[in-house]
């Protein structure tokens, strides 16, 4: 197990809890740094993880928006939390490599357009009276979302 290593905030989803309420909450314990939910940026499946209480694994990564910038972070859970330039991210070395990709992934996203990257959440009603779901998916441009078949 790596140790001592940069790594984005994360923790586990209470039961009902949304992806984006889950990654907002966990950010805020952990760093004391309030957010907004933007979109979900990737996914990672692992089998046999060892703190998966014997089930597959997802460990889903978010881009948030800051509201606070100001760090007070939880010492129970980490040893440093700070800010860190994203082009500074990408070259250290003291990093997990999914740390290490993300990172890379939102240093193209900053340069190039988020919507290159992000998968936005829409909220759609169930097939179940009064349900509903939220789909993740790349953002559909607006003709799409109303056509009507061929047109």
């Amino acid at each position: 197990m790596l140790k001592n290593m940069w790594k984005f905030p994360g923790g586990l989803s209470e039961p009902g809890e949304d992806i984006g309420d889950t990654a907002v909450r966990e950010v805020f314990e952990e760093t004391g740094i309030k957010s907004e939910f933007r979109s979900l940026l990737s996914i990672r499946q692992q089998h046999t993880h060892p703190g998966a209480f014997g089930k597959s694994d997802m460990y889903i990564i978010c881009r948030l928006k800051p509201y606070s910038f100001t760090v007070n972070f939880c010492q129970h859970e980490c040893l440093k939390c700070e800010w860190m330039d994203l082009s500074d991210l990408v070259k250290t070395k003291n990093t997990t490599p999914i740390t290490s990709r993300v990172a890379r992934l939102l240093l193209y996203g900053y340069r190039e357009g988020f919507d290159k990257i992000d998968l936005t959440m829409e909220e759609l009603p169930a097939v179940y009276t009064g349900l509903f779901y939220k789909l993740y998916h790349k953002k559909l441009p607006d003709n799409y979302k109303t056509m009507t078949g061929m047109d």
